[in-house]
């Protein structure tokens, strides 16, 4: 199986197209669930953030399944195949893992270098491992993918090259002291623009959530209060800031909540606010559009750089090994024939020659196959070597055809290891 990425991002597409195709809850489960059925793809995960929609699928066949998988896309989406082609990019097998790499150390996000997509990508994960729709190949590489995340952010100063998401929309705000703010939401992205006002010394941090158990939770970790989300309209009066990242599919904020001056940042895909609110006076909308087109926490510096020697090293590492495993079951297979060999012939020898004592058989077996042992290391050894260069499978190939190796056997030393 290889790896295939297809997607989306704010770096081929604009907001707009992004909130359309955009899938979470029920929706992100049922396309797992399409996309795997399809006979191609033996597995599925589905990253959907505020800035990129991106399926990564294990296929036997690439044509097919980039076909298969643009079609469930544009099914799930609503968006035309013919308006959502112009916007994907694909990635496969080498390709495929180095932009996970970068995708999960940040090097690929709007705001470079912030940390959500870390733990973003990991969810993805658990709801296919959850659904089913997540097996070994996907397993493998999106556990690496989050260990060198973790290595680039721990290790370098990469989550300083540019702000969070939270903190570029600020940025048209001003001074946080003692303002009055709203916080919409209680997941991640709120979390963060809850702990982000904080720090900055908001006067007051109102947290409105659907579960009011949860936006308790929030509120109590920053020292604010909660309230239900029926009460927004009440909270927007006195507000002097709003952050909303709920994606819940709806507005939250419409314009007949909005009655005085507001400052509000929606971070949410689809978008929390009525784009309406822009007409109103004394209101100022900052969204992700408006981040993109700003540049905030685009540039690079010398963190991005030691980062992106550290993906290529990490690449370099993960399918050196990934191509050493897969002649490992052939060297198996070659090993297991072998030592039938040395029993069968052991079995001969030691039925023409039964006055052998027990210490004689001994001596004969150990030096059979010590004989056995030293002719096959350098092959195996070579093999191995071989294997994690490009093209190295047709060494696996030919020393199967070499040693009349049954088809059948690397494959079912494959399946016992899996």
């Amino acid at each position: 199986m290889s790896v295939l990425t297809i997607g989306l991002s704010h770096r081929t597409a604009p907001v707009a197209m992004l909130e359309r195709v955009s899938v979470s809850g029920d929706t992100l489960a049922k396309l797992l669930f399409d996309v795997q059925k399809d006979v191609c793809v033996a597995e599925a995960m589905v990253v959907s953030t505020c800035n990129r929609v991106e399926v990564y699928a294990a296929v036997d066949r690439f044509h097919a399944a980039v076909t298969a998988i643009t079609r469930l896309l544009s099914v799930h989406s609503g968006v035309p195949v013919d308006e959502l082609t112009p916007h994907l990019y694909v990635h496969y097998e080498d390709r495929a893992v180095e932009h996970l790499f970068s995708v999960v150390c940040g090097l690929d996000s709007m705001v470079v270098g912030e940390g959500q997509i870390l733990g973003q990508v990991r969810q993805a994960l658990k709801l296919g491992q959850k659904v089913g729709t997540v097996g070994a190949t996907l397993n493998e590489l999106v556990q690496q993918a989050l260990r060198v995340g973790k290595r680039a952010h721990t290790d370098t100063g990469i989550d300083q090259a540019g702000a969070s998401l939270v903190t570029a929309g600020l940025a048209f705000f001003g001074p946080l002291q003692g303002k009055r703010a709203l916080v919409v939401g209680a997941g991640s992205m709120s979390a963060l623009a809850a702990a982000t006002l904080a720090r900055a010394g908001a006067g007051e941090i109102v947290v409105a959530n659907r579960t009011f158990e949860r936006g308790a939770r929030l509120a109590q970790a920053v020292g604010g209060r909660a309230v239900g989300l029926r009460e927004v309209p009440q909270e927007l009066a006195t507000a002097d800031l709003v952050i909303t990242c709920t994606g819940g599919g709806s507005h939250v904020i419409t314009p007949d909540m909005v009655t005085g001056e507001v400052f509000l940042l929606d971070l949410a895909l689809p978008h929390d606010v009525d784009p309406a609110v822009r007409e109103l006076p004394g209101v100022t909308l900052v969204d992700l559009e408006t981040i993109q087109e700003s540049g905030i926490g685009s540039r690079e510096g010398d963190a991005v750089q030691t980062v992106r020697e550290l993906v290529a090293q990490e690449l370099t590492a993960f399918l050196d090994a990934e191509r050493a495993a897969k002649v490992t079951p052939t060297v198996v297979a070659l090993r297991s024939k072998a030592a039938d060999v040395v029993e069968a012939e052991l079995g001969r020898l030691l039925m023409r020659l039964p006055e052998l004592d027990e210490r004689a058989r001994g001596e004969v077996t150990q030096t059979v196959q010590r004989v056995v042992d030293k002719l096959l290391h350098e092959p195996t050894v070579r093999v191995k070597q071989l294997a994690t260069s490009p093209g190295g499978d047709h060494y696996a190939e030919a020393l199967r055809e070499l040693f009349d190796l049954d088809p059948k056997m690397p494959e079912a030393v494959r399946e016992v290891e899996l």
